[in-house]
């Protein structure tokens, strides 16, 4: 059985990272995979440099490129499964009728209603499986009038790393400007305002009036950021927000901190909080979406009802208070994602939908 992995996304965001390391992990379990992706992409790069197999189409009308290009690969008979990352890669499957011909797989990462109209949901049902990526998801796809036996919850993972040597620490934490004796939170994506990300700077002004050493470092670009900036700006923050943009290299982000903030508005489930987890991080995040999937308030993170600030902060004061409390949280909650949420087991989960629905035949 050789599977077919097809996104053509030409950035690179939490999605394609997932694809990555499905592909990764795919390979290390002995199940053979290619990849169709936007050409030049940086999912297309990174693949590459890691000995799978890709195939490019441009980005001017990718979806009808890709769908003649499936045809083609279809047509030579070595691929049993095709596996769509992402809406426009599934809609290049179902305009290449590779439905008709292998078992289709597709991975839903949001919670958005699925679109009504019948052209849309031709391309959902003509699938083998749905992928969501937490129960959350699940529940909004069947809203949408998808079969519950047509879904399979499969949850995103994260690699686990080593943790950092107190010299890698303090290397990254100079890399940002950070003083040894500053407490360093972090948040990790795109600025964008469901991400919540104002709410964060908002509480920063509670903190430092107890925590005057208090720094917050925000990972990511997007269309909020010059709104945010001008937020730092009025708030009097000064330096005690340091806005990274892209970062190549984020763990170097998730050594440097001292605890992890993700006040998403209803996150699908968020990888950047799982990331944060697997790096032993006491994490605060709001309890929303699939966010209540992972943390396990008390045990393995502090949650709050909803993105307040007050809430956020009297959180966030309780773990800069305590390091008893923030060492006890972030033990459990690397355990706790080398349980249910790394990488390898994303893999195990999605290679055991594909055995199934391949040993069926393609049935549902």
């Amino acid at each position: 059985m050789t599977s077919l992995y097809v996104d053509l996304e030409s950035e690179w965001r939490g999605g394609q990272g997932q694809a990555l390391l499905t592909l990764r992990w795919l390979r290390k379990l002995g199940q053979p995979t290619e990849l169709v992706t936007a050409r030049r992409c940086p999912l297309a790069e990174r693949a590459a440099a890691e000995g799978i197999v890709v195939h490019e189409v441009g980005a001017l009308g990718a979806r009808w490129q890709c769908a003649r290009l499936l045809r083609r690969l279809l047509n030579t008979g070595r691929f049993s499964l095709v596996h769509a990352n992402e809406p426009h890669a599934l809609t290049a499957a179902w305009l290449a009728r590779a439905h008709r011909r292998v078992p289709l797989v597709f991975s839903r990462r949001v919670a958005y209603p699925l679109g009504q109209s019948p052209l849309a949901l031709a391309r959902y049902r003509a699938t083998k499986r749905i992928l969501a990526i937490s129960r959350f998801v699940a529940a909004s796809i069947i809203e949408s009038g998808i079969a519950l036996g047509h879904i399979e919850t499969v949850y995103e993972g994260v690699e686990v790393p080593e943790l950092p040597t107190a010299e890698r620490r303090h290397r990254v934490r100079q890399r940002w400007g950070v003083r040894a004796d500053e407490m360093l939170l972090g948040c990790v994506g795109y600025l964008l305002p469901e991400k919540g990300q104002r709410h964060l700077i908002e509480v920063l002004v509670t903190v430092r009036k107890q925590f005057p050493q208090c720094r917050l470092i925000l990972a990511g670009d997007g269309p909020c950021r010059a709104e945010l900036e001008r937020q730092v700006h009025e708030l009097g923050l000064g330096d005690a927000v340091i806005f990274v943009g892209f970062v190549e290299d984020i763990p170097e982000v998730y050594a440097a901190l001292d605890g992890f903030v993700f006040p998403s508005l209803a996150e699908p489930l968020g990888t950047s909080l799982l990331a944060a987890m697997a790096w032993g991080l006491p994490v605060v995040a709001v309890a929303r979406g699939g966010v209540l999937e992972i943390v396990e308030d008390g045990r393995t993170g502090l949650l709050v009802d909803a993105p307040d600030a007050a809430l956020l902060a009297e959180s966030i004061v309780r773990l800069l208070s305590d390091a008893g409390l923030a060492k006890r949280l972030g033990q459990a909650a690397r355990e706790s994602i080398e349980q249910r949420f790394s990488a390898e087991r994303m893999a195990v989960n999605t290679l055991r939908v594909y055995e199934k629905i391949c040993a069926n035949g393609g049935t549902r």
